[in-house]
């Protein structure tokens, strides 16, 4: 995982958040307040232009992962700029300070920091109907075909999918976390806004290594 991938990765995402803003609104419309959305695209706009230049020589993927995840914080607003910034910071992190020289592996360690951070912030656990329905199978999956032998890309695709999974699951569940969880079992029915962001930094990540 090189600086170049994961800028590509960021920018990728960026592209995906502006094109699904709409639906990602109205599914937060559904059960929320209705501004996921363009909190989501206000955010990786922001963490865009910080990359619309490439890095200086030097630069690590980790550094590039902690820069946008503190963008992040500081311009999607409520619950999901800590959430998102908080995941990106985590993987951006371990993948900067561990010694597993494997990079493949590194990022396999870096996306279950990422899910560990999102459970610990947002105290979620399966089947709760949030972000995390998505990071966890898509991290798992990601780890799981690592052992099978399959190389990085496929083993993105493999997460991306667990990730799309992930947010069709969220559908028929009660929300037990955030705001949704004010509806009870008015909640049933709609897929979860954050966990279909989600899936969209999943498939950002498929597509960038798909492209190396």
């Amino acid at each position: 995982m090189d600086s170049e991938l994961t800028r590509a990765w960021l920018l990728n995402a960026a592209l995906l958040i502006e094109r699904e803003k709409d639906r990602l609104t109205q599914l937060d419309l559904a059960i929320g307040d209705g501004d996921h959305g363009v909190n989501m695209q206000r955010g990786f706009s922001a963490v865009a232009a910080g990359l619309a230049e490439p890095p200086p020589a030097g630069t690590t993927a980790g550094q590039l992962l902690v820069t946008a995840g503190t963008t992040l914080v500081s311009t999607v607003g409520g619950a999901s700029g800590p959430l998102f910034g908080g995941a990106f910071r985590a993987l951006g992190k371990t993948l900067d300070t561990a010694a597993e020289p494997d990079d493949t592996r590194l990022l396999a360690d870096g996306l279950n920091a990422a899910r560990d951070s999102i459970q610990r912030m947002g105290a979620a656990q399966p089947g709760d109907k949030t972000m995390y329905d998505v990071y966890g199978p898509a991290a798992e999956a990601f780890g799981h075909a690592l052992c099978d032998g399959a190389g990085p890309r496929a083993a993105a695709r493999a997460a991306a999918e667990a990730a799309d999974e992930g947010v069709r699951a969220t559908e028929p569940m009660q929300a037990r976390r955030g705001r949704a969880s004010y509806l009870g079992l008015r909640s049933v029915g709609h897929q979860d806004p954050g966990a279909a962001s989600a899936a969209l930094i999943f498939q950002a990540l498929a597509t960038a290594m798909e492209a190396q």
